[in-house]
């Protein structure tokens, strides 16, 4: 039967594309999935390795009891993530956090999609939007979407496509790193306690870094890029500074939940510096997304007490984000409202964050999958981490002010009757757990995430 079936195309190879691909494939349906890399490369990708993560290697926090990406995490796992499943093969310490080391999370993952007997990887650029005889299409092009493409896609939404700009921290090497003043630690030793190298400040040291920041030479903008904003979740460290000098000391650089034990002062702000491959040779400047030139990276960096003779095996960078307004073009099952053939999915429908986009990707496998086998296909409920942040693109969110979103709980209905404010967190995900247990046991498709 499976022969019979028209396949899903799928375009782009990111997280989201990869992820859709995976769902459409174990439901039985054959998959096209198209990425451009290396017949045409952007502006931040590195390699042309399927699922390559361009920013951090953190999926942010694991906790599914009190946070909501925590959350997030635990209901992808529970659906058969692939994007999941290697972040946990593939894991590095970083506290309460889940991380990865970035090569072996996208070599694994690509191993997987290009070896299941569904699915063929087609190197190619796609400039045009899909036309309604290649049946179901899924874009994934992500934030980077090529020029070509994104005119089309601007054209077919009838809405301005909107954009923003995402900053990509410096990974260093740790054999570089003097730890006769840097230390391992987390901070209030969550994890193993241990998961991230700190390098200390003294009030003066801070001052005067934060001075560098701000006269820093600075990444100059494209006349058309000027008054493209940032998105708040991935500030660069010297926009930071700049909204005042004790910003930095009560975001990335606070010094609290740490004990030096190199000295019997207690810093004045840390720099902390997160594991980035299995390995443990290569860290990541955690919080430094940065437009600063790679010249003045260096010599501001290395300025960071234990950062002395730090050697780089990346600098930080800028690139351009777009997305649609989804909203106003997407229905709830995320096709685009003018070529309902067509899906979105991942950070070009406004959801900001690797898990988030890997989630919406979840979906639109699924939703493409069911409208292929011709089974129904429920969406989860609001009440879920994955049901909240879908409902927030289609519709939860006001079209005229439509900006990146993180899951949150923000996007979440309250919890009935009256919870403590110190139990509110608890109270989301228990009723979050037990929709989407319910969910999953009343929908045939998701039962196949256990095979």
């Amino acid at each position: 039967m499976t022969a019979e079936l028209k396949p899903v195309h799928v375009v782009g190879g990111g997280l989201a594309g990869s992820e859709a691909s995976w769902q459409i494939a174990r439901a039985g349906v054959p998959v096209i999935l198209h990425e451009m890399r290396p017949v045409r490369g952007t502006d931040a990708h590195l390699t042309d390795g399927l699922a390559e993560l361009v920013c951090s290697n953190s999926f942010r926090s694991d906790d599914a009891e009190n946070n909501a990406v925590g959350l997030l995490h635990r209901e992808m796992r529970d659906l058969g993530s692939l994007i999941m499943e290697s972040a946990d093969i593939n894991r590095v310490p970083a506290g309460g956090a889940l991380a990865v080391d970035r090569n072996g999370f996208s070599a694994y993952i690509q191993e997987k999609i290009e070896a299941h007997p569904l699915i063929t990887v087609a190197r190619e650029e796609i400039t045009d939007l899909p036309p309604a005889d290649w049946g179901q299409v899924i874009i994934a092009t992500g934030p980077l979407t090529s020029a070509a493409l994104a005119d089309k896609v601007h054209a077919a939404t009838g809405a301005d496509a909107l954009a923003f700009f995402d900053a990509i921290a410096p990974i260093v090497y740790k054999d570089s790193i003097d730890f006769k003043t840097a230390w391992f630690q987390s901070r209030y030793d969550k994890g193993d306690g241990s998961d991230y190298i700190n390098c200390p400040m003294t009030e003066a040291q801070y001052r005067e870094f934060i001075q560098a920041l701000n006269d820093g030479g600075k990444t100059e903008f494209k006349d058309w890029e000027k008054n493209t904003p940032y998105f708040d979740g991935c500030l660069p460290i010297e926009v930071m500074a700049e909204r005042g000098p004790e910003t930095l000391r009560f975001g990335p650089m606070k010094p609290v939940g740490l004990t030096n034990p190199n000295s019997d002062e207690k810093p004045y702000a840390v720099v902390q510096l997160r594991q980035d491959n299995k390995l443990g040779t290569l860290y990541n400047m955690v919080g430094f997304q940065t437009k600063l030139t790679y010249g003045e990276q260096k010599r501001i960096f290395q300025t960071i007490p234990g950062l002395e003779k730090a050697e780089f095996a990346r600098l930080g960078g800028l690139h351009r984000n777009t997305f649609i307004n989804s909203p106003e073009v997407l229905d709830e099952q995320l096709r685009l409202k003018a070529y309902p053939h067509i899906r979105f999915a991942g950070q070009i429908t406004g959801v900001e964050g690797y898990v988030e986009s890997t989630a919406i990707g979840l979906m639109t496998g699924r939703l493409a999958a069911a409208d292929i086998t011709g089974d129904h296909f429920a969406l989860p409920p609001a009440t879920t981490a994955m049901g909240a942040i879908l409902s927030h693109i289609t519709g939860g969110a006001d079209a005229k002010t439509f900006q990146p979103m993180n899951v949150n709980f923000g996007l979440f209905p309250r919890p009935e009757g009256r919870v403590r404010k110190k139990d509110r967190k608890q109270a989301y995900t228990a009723r979050a757990a037990r929709d989407f247990s319910d969910w999953m046991s009343q929908s045939a498709v998701v039962a196949e995430a256990s095979d």
